[in-house]
């Protein structure tokens, strides 16, 4: 290498030395405010995650110009180091549809940052449980997929529940071929769990013909399989690569490039206060009259709102009689949701609210494209 060359690199690489120990020296000032803020908040019983106000940094954030840096990129790191600064208030346990190496996992590192305790739990049902026994802060759980449609498990878990959403994210659903093995010839087995298997079909078919095709519960334990035998590969996620030492050996094999599932953040309380960009959620039942779901409904145009979701649920132990799963833009702090909800209350025979919280982002993650 030409000295002058040499000489240019090192100065630049000095700068950057600079520029890192003033970054840490910026990181220790913000921990330190966020460790007083974390004082207060346990003198006045204050929660210490607050997502409104984690959404208003982001928001900010978004409107700086941050070039030659990605937006994306930016708010990834700031999620860690949002995380981080939380963890010296308090640090938080969230409760997982686990085992490790789900994309409930992901959702958990994307929405929370990687600096809480995250706890993984065997079902749906336990999830609700710990956070309503106090042994996690928050549960996150799927809702529904982009393909698949309703989580019915969480939908349904609700009905028996008084806790609340508190915020949602969009986890892109990446599917990657894992394998110990260097060669797709060399495997002979393929785990993985049912819905992935389907939306992998046509990989699998062109691909791995001769292969056998083995269900299991989930795409992480597909992966704990596969790191044990030899010959067999685990279609899973990324995330589930790490955490079992795998090689991802083809990237992206599912059919629909636009695959997403929708997970809720579950707490004891919702969001208090209205960020602009909201959404609430539902449930409600309606009387059995004629016209009894167009009158529930009615509400909604006449305030202008609108709907995003509604999904009708049968009612256990109740043959033929059905429960409405409803999302909508707006908080139930507005004036015009508030309006909504008591025309809404006289028009139902059962209405409960789920919640209101800042509407997560579906976008194409940059580290998953």
């Amino acid at each position: 290498m030409d000295e002058k060359v040499k000489e240019n690199l090192n100065k630049l690489r000095q700068e950057i030395d600079k520029i890192d120990k003033e970054i840490i020296n910026l990181l220790k000032k913000r921990a330190n405010i966020a460790k007083k803020i974390g004082e207060i908040k346990k003198r006045f019983n204050l929660p210490t995650f607050v997502p409104e106000r984690e959404y208003q940094i982001y928001k900010k954030i978004e409107s700086i110009d941050t070039s030659p840096l990605s937006p994306l990129a930016v708010k990834s790191i700031f999620r860690e180091i949002i995380s981080a600064c939380r963890s010296v208030e308090e640090p938080l346990k969230v409760g997982f549809l686990g085992p490790k190496g789900t994309f409930s996992e992901l959702a958990v590192n994307k929405y929370f940052g990687s600096s809480v305790e995250k706890v993984p739990l065997s079902t749906i049902k336990e999830v609700f449980e710990e956070v309503e026994k106090d042994r996690v802060n928050y549960g996150v759980v799927p809702i529904e997929n982009s393909i698949e449609g309703i989580v019915s498990f969480t939908a349904d878990s609700f009905l028996e529940s008084n806790l609340k959403i508190c915020g949602e994210i969009y986890i892109p659903i990446a599917l990657h071929l894992l394998t110990k093995e260097d060669n797709l010839k060399n495997i002979k087995k393929v785990y993985s769990h049912r819905h992935a298997l389907a939306q992998c079909k046509k990989f699998l078919l062109e691909n791995l013909p001769h292969a056998e095709i083995i269900e299991v519960d989930s795409t992480a334990k597909a992966a704990e399989l596969a790191s044990k035998e030899k010959n067999s590969a685990a279609i899973a996620s990324e995330i589930a690569a790490l955490e079992y030492d795998l090689n991802i050996l083809e990237k992206n094999i599912q059919e629909v490039s636009l695959n997403y599932t929708r997970f809720l953040i579950l707490s004891k309380k919702d969001t208090e206060t209205p960020t602009g960009n909201d959404k609430t959620s539902i449930i409600f039942s309606v009387k059995h009259t004629p016209g009894a779901l167009f009158k529930a409904l009615r509400p909604f145009a006449l305030y202008d709102i609108n709907l995003t979701k509604v999904e009708s649920r049968p009612i256990k132990n109740k043959p033929f009689k059905y429960i409405f799963f409803c999302d909508f833009e707006g908080h139930r702090k507005e004036k015009r949701i508030q309006k909504l909800l008591e025309e809404l209350k006289e028009e139902v025979s059962y209405l409960h609210i789920l919640g209101s919280y800042p509407k997560g982002d579906m976008i194409l993650e940059e580290e998953n494209a």
